[in-house]
């Protein structure tokens, strides 16, 4: 495998699961105060770009990473508006 290789897919899995850490801290504490939902409307829209231009380029590191990352947003917008305070 190419440097340039390990080094695409090092980028995407750390941008990948850079939502994690937030995830598991709304899902612990059930609180959703400090998240802004234009934030991640803007994230999700961009994400979903990567995924198509990965799809474009048939790119299965940019399309794996950027589908994680996707899956990671869409579950902090629903834990978002769930615990978010009335």
């Amino acid at each position: 495998m190419e440097l340039v290789n390990i080094i695409g897919i090092g980028a995407s899995a750390g941008t990948a699961v850079s939502l994690l850490p937030q995830l598991i801290k709304l899902c612990r504490e059930k609180k959703a105060d400090g998240i802004s939902l234009p934030m991640l409307a803007i994230l999700f829209t961009g994400v979903s770009l990567w995924i198509w231009y990965g799809v474009m380029k048939n790119d299965l590191i940019i399309i794996i990473s950027n589908a994680i990352s996707l899956c990671l947003n869409a579950a902090i917008v629903v834990f978002s508006l769930k615990y978010r305070k009335e």
